[in-house]
């Protein structure tokens, strides 16, 4: 089941709940091109995978350039080596994807940083799959900028997790360590 609801924490805002427009499709149950819209969702993430290979397709086209695909990389996909497709993709994608398998598997922070720091991306970067609440302050620290939790997920406790920490002790794509007063 997906949440109808996500957490969006840009990077020089605050958290907020917000309308999630995405469904993430996984193209495994369904033979040919992007599924139907089910459940209110008018956008579609596709997985990179399959985003390789249909990316050139009269309906695939007719759809991004109504900003209504974008892709998710799956934990074990190597970024770097389609970096000429995903240089490609930036400018087409208003939101990417990283998915979380199983939520021990922390593979997906660093798609989000890669994304960030080496390929300049700037558009929205979604944890999606097996995301927990114990997720979001890292995730947020290394690029995610939007959260689509496990539909078991409270949201309210989740927001609480933001404001959790007033020091941050490292450097992070949302900016420099906090100076501490000596």
């Amino acid at each position: 089941m997906m949440n109808t609801q996500i957490i969006r924490f840009p990077r020089n805002g605050q958290p907020t709940v917000a309308s999630n427009e995405w469904q993430v499709w996984d193209s495994e149950r369904d033979e040919g091109g992007i599924p139907d819209l089910e459940h209110g969702f008018s956008k579609v993430l596709a997985p990179f995978h399959w985003w390789i290979t249909h990316h050139q397709n009269a309906d695939v086209i007719e759809r991004i350039n109504k900003g209504e695909i974008g892709v998710w990389f799956a934990a074990d996909d190597d970024i770097l080596k389609h970096a000429d497709l995903i240089e490609a993709g930036q400018k087409l994608w208003p939101v990417v994807g990283a998915h979380f398998p199983i939520f021990r598997d922390g593979r997906s922070f660093s798609t989000a940083a890669l994304l960030r720091d080496r390929f300049g991306f700037d558009q929205e970067i979604r944890a999606v799959g097996d995301v927990l609440i114990d997720q979001l302050l890292q995730g947020a620290r290394c690029g995610f900028d939007a959260f689509e939790l496990r539909s078991d997920q409270n949201l309210d406790v989740a927001m609480k997790q933001f404001d959790l920490f007033s020091v941050t002790t490292q450097n992070s794509w949302r900016g420099k360590r906090s100076l501490l007063e000596v």
